[in-house]
């Protein structure tokens, strides 16, 4: 090698060389002066908290101590857990970062038989059997207060990666607030249990509700309330019908002065036994909760029913009849329930009976966000052909589905203002100390529901004996609807805010394309060929049943009568070796079809992987001898600049 060649790749390593030492100089010295500086690149801002979740961070009055429990060893054989106790992990450390010193983070890997492992059961954090091994993934988290209040989750979800945020600043505010929310629930339907004069028999509290008495401090109103107590945290409306105006009034102000609501209104309340002239359906059964629903921005008609014709339930009328589909019994499947929101994410199922529609008012200034809707084979039913309903086929006659989706529960939120602009009604005494408003003191909570039977036990739970006690077996998400509305609705404003994110889990969308169009293109040629197949098999099976019955019995000997079998015709022979050898095409053929079905999957794969092995290494190199080049143009420029100027004369000693 020449001198200059020499040189030349000398100066070319001294570059990469010097290259090197820069990035490790400046990645120490980033280290050093951008500690706590953080850059979310995220497509969807994964590590970016949301405003609620700060300024729960920010109004924490007391240290908190987080415990996270993640089975190392465990999870990292499994990719998704691997990934998702990754994700939670640094979401946590992000939050410890931004607490400034108040929530303190402890990574914990229960090992079997450890103490730590006791501590995960102390806390009430569940092991999931992972195989058939007998071992376990613990992915839970547990926090600890001053005052030794606990919160736990007992296990992460990953499917509810999502509302992993959500579900983390809930425990936050769990142990910053440990005091039961108090909900005020009025219901003009009995929902409490106690005797039935219908029926003459005792009647047992509805599920929905004892169970809300077990999680929440509920606090019993009647219809004939003309104020409503300010430590209320979520207000619990269950068919309020012919409520008096004192009472709506109450209402009214609880909700301008930023009180949440759960409403439950319903064209035809099956459960209203005391309705008068209850015994024909329908009659006198609607509740619509006007003139306040029109000042919160929606639009809902007592007399319209939704009949959904791909989501209506199959039941019997009678027992000597076959089930039928009724198009007012909806089972709302996971397509209806909106997954970005906390109250109906991970449900599977929502029953509702003959349920209303609810749609935004134009120019409400409210935000109307759909959480349960119909699918879109669905069309409104006037309420009167309920009345004496005896044949569910009448409900078919002149049923088209319009080809819209039809709301039947919202999350409404906004500033409105009063139903009752001329002031307060006759009977409603001024609150203590709380003047009269007009118009919205803090933004409007609401959620709410068309339907009030869809609290009643028979459209979701079925009760069993078991050793002479009575258990309920949930068969739809009813309940869980219910309690995680009021579970969101009381808590804080902040709380509230914090909607489901983007999921941290990429999906590989180009090779899931690329598989979905080898797949389609695959079961194409496939039936092709099949076909093809399956005619080439017929004419065999017909020329060799021709072969067979164009043989001459005989009854010389059995080896003519062997010969006389195969007696065919020179084109009859050619037609039967070209079906045959057409038969072995096709199958081949098949073969290679199913052999290429991830052959463009794996070239892609062979693509980036060349990417990153191969050009990645590459461009860095032609960009590091670019510099050099650069360099080195420099440096044969500035002595060639000094040769080249003018000799400085002498001065005149």
């Amino acid at each position: 090698m020449s001198r200059p060649a020499w040189r030349k790749l000398m100066a070319g390593g001294e570059a990469l060389i010097a290259l090197g030492v820069l990035f490790v100089g400046l990645t120490v010295l980033g280290n050093q002066l951008l500690r706590g500086v953080r850059l979310d690149l995220t497509e969807h801002h994964l590590y970016t908290l949301t405003p609620g979740t700060r300024h729960i961070l920010e109004t924490l009055g007391e240290p908190l101590n987080l415990y996270l429990f993640y089975s190392e060893r465990t999870g990292a054989q499994v990719p998704l857990v691997r990934i998702y106790g990754q994700r939670v992990r640094e979401f946590l450390q992000e939050i410890a970062a931004r607490s400034k010193g108040k929530i303190l983070l402890h990574l914990i890997d229960p090992q079997p038989f450890s103490e730590d492992e006791d501590r995960a059961a102390e806390f009430g954090i569940r092991p999931v059997p992972v195989d058939n091994s007998g071992r376990s993934l613990y992915l839970g988290l547990a926090g600890t207060n001053s005052t030794d209040g606990r919160a736990v989750i007992d296990f992460l979800d990953p499917s509810k990666e999502p509302f992993l945020e959500y579900d983390v600043a809930k425990l936050l505010v769990e142990l910053a607030q440990p005091k039961k929310p108090v909900i005020g629930w009025l219901s003009s339907i009995p929902m409490s249990g106690g005797f039935d004069p219908v029926s003459g028999q005792p009647r047992s509290p509805w599920l929905v509700y004892s169970q809300a008495r077990q999680l929440f401090k509920v606090r019993d109103l009647s219809s004939t309330l003309t104020t409503l107590d300010p430590d209320i945290d979520v207000l619990v409306l269950v068919h309020p019908k012919d409520l008096p105006a004192p009472a709506m009034y109450a209402i009214d102000q609880y909700a301008l002065r930023g009180g949440r609501l759960l409403a439950f209104v319903d064209p035809i309340a099956e459960q209203d036994s005391g309705a008068p002239g209850a015994m024909l359906p329908g009659a006198g059964r609607a509740s619509s909760l006007e003139p306040l629903l029109s000042a919160w921005g929606i639009s809902f008609d007592p007399g319209e029913v939704v009949g959904d014709l791909e989501q209506g339930l199959t039941v019997r009328v009678r027992q000597d009849e076959p089930p039928q589909r009724h198009l007012a019994i909806i089972g709302f499947g996971s397509r209806a329930l909106a997954d970005g929101d906390v109250t109906t994410s991970g449900l599977t199922q929502v029953t509702m009976d003959t349920a209303g529609i609810l749609r935004p008012k134009k120019d409400s200034g409210v935000r109307f966000e759909p959480l349960i809707r119909s699918s879109a084979h669905a069309a409104p039913i006037p309420a009167q052909r309920f009345s004496q309903l005896t044949d569910l086929t009448a409900l078919r006659e002149g049923f088209k589905p319009t080809g819209e989706r039809y709301t039947v529960a919202a999350r409404v939120t906004g500033m409105v203002k009063t139903a009752f602009p001329n002031g307060p009604p006759a009977g409603a005494p001024p609150a203590a100390g709380l003047a009269s408003l007009t118009a919205s003191s803090k933004p409007l909570n609401l959620i709410v529901v068309a339907d009030a039977d869809m609290l009643s036990d028979f459209l979701w739970v079925r009760w069993e004996s078991f050793l002479g006690q009575r258990t309920a077996s949930a068969w739809a998400n009813n309940g869980d609807f219910v309690w995680n509305a009021i579970d969101n609705l009381a808590g804080s404003s902040d709380l509230i805010s914090v909607r489901g994110r983007a999921s941290f889990l990429r999906p590989f969308e180009r090779v899931d394309a690329l598989r979905a169009t080898a797949e389609d293109r695959f079961l194409a040629e496939q039936k092709e060929l099949e076909a093809q197949l399956a005619q080439t098999e017929q004419r065999l099976d017909a020329l060799q049943a021709n072969r067979t019955d164009s043989a001459a019995p005989s009854s010389s000997s059995t080896s003519r009568a062997g010969q006389s079998q195969v007696i065919l015709t020179a084109d009859q022979e050619r037609e039967l070796q070209r079906f045959q050898k057409e038969r072995l095409r096709i199958r081949k053929e098949l073969r290679d079809v199913k052999l290429g079905l991830d052959r463009d999957i794996q070239a892609l794969a062979t693509r980036l992987k060349l990417m990153n092995v191969v050009l990645a290494p590459a461009l860095f190199a032609l960009i590091a001898l670019m510099i050099n080049a650069a360099v080195r143009r420099r440096r044969r420029a500035v002595p060639a600049a000094v040769a080249s100027a003018p000799p400085v004369p002498a001065g005149n000693g």
